[in-house]
């Protein structure tokens, strides 16, 4: 368990994430209404070299973004959909796990699951401004190390 003071903190530790993401990767971004899913998502985009302003994608489900070395950045919002068949009737899965990293809020709407993932639950901490993060790490052996050291400093006592 991990522990982040405000959304700035909660910020670079998206990043420190998201400094390890690789394309075919999959973030699952869980967390009540407010929790700081969407400034974890803005994180990992950052650290992945997107410098538009990012906007949570709620009304279109998805908004693409390019990243360094020409990297896709797949924003994924799922909070509004009925059901995984609503999900995938809009064809949207097609890109997540393929040539680009997927940040994906509310994945339990349409139960995305893809083996290479790292799945972070976010809850507000007592305090209302910090958070507890929880991390999984699925699918990336060669990186699960590295990951988890890069957050060392945000270690829950």
């Amino acid at each position: 368990m991990y522990f982040t003071r405000n959304s700035d903190e909660t910020f670079l530790f998206a990043s420190a994430v998201g400094q390890h993401l690789l394309p075919g990767d999959t973030v699952l971004l869980y967390g009540d209404l407010g929790a700081g899913k969407s400034v974890f998502a803005r994180g990992c985009a950052r650290a992945l070299g997107v410098r538009d302003e990012m906007a949570s994608p709620t009304f279109t489900l998805m908004q693409p973004y390019k990243g360094k070395d020409n990297i896709n950045v797949y924003h994924f919002d799922l909070y509004r959909i009925q059901d995984e068949d609503e999900f995938f009737a809009s064809g949207l899965q097609d890109h997540i796990g393929t040539d680009g990293v997927s940040l994906i809020e509310w994945p339990q709407q349409a139960d995305v699951c893809p083996e290479r993932r790292i799945e972070i639950d976010i809850l507000r901490a007592e305090d209302f401004d910090g958070r507890d993060i929880d991390i999984n790490i699925f699918g990336m052996d060669d990186r699960k190390d590295k990951i988890l050291m890069s957050l060392c400093r945000w270690e829950s006592i």
